[in-house]
């Protein structure tokens, strides 16, 4: 049974209210992380306790115990020409040293591009279909 200190092994596949998928790693390496030790969402960590090896759960974490709500503060205006060309649109993820979530391109404003650093599942209720594989 899953207990605070415990190495759980898991499958899971995320998706939002909408039915997009999201992330899945069924029928590959599993997830690996220990119990009680801030590695996975918080939502999803409180949800495993108690379950043991075979058992499967539906789980839906609010925004709030997943990646946070998003907020308007992680907004940040900045030159274009910071941007690379192939960037310089709409939806265009990209990656900053020292940050580990994508930055989303917000919006163009003539010569200022608009960045997101929310994480791009900020503010969004998440589905996970869980499946324990193995506890240590």
């Amino acid at each position: 049974m899953i207990v605070e200190g415990s190495k759980v092994s898991m499958e899971y596949t995320l998706t939002l209210d909408d039915g997009t998928s999201v992330d899945t790693n069924v029928d590959q390496d599993p997830l690996v992380y220990a119990q009680g030790e801030g590695q996975i969402i918080p939502g999803l960590e409180r949800e495993m306790v108690g379950l043991a090896v075979g058992d499967t759960k539906s789980v839906r974490v609010e925004a709030k115990d997943g990646y946070g709500e998003s907020t308007p503060d992680a907004l940040k205006e900045i030159e274009t020409e910071q941007i690379p060309e192939d960037a310089r649109q709409v939806g265009a993820m990209l990656m900053a040293e020292g940050h580990a979530a994508p930055i989303r391109v917000h919006e163009i404003r003539g010569d200022k591009v608009v960045l997101d650093f929310n994480h791009p599942l900020a503010g969004k209720d998440l589905n996970f279909a869980v499946k324990v594989l193995g506890i240590e």
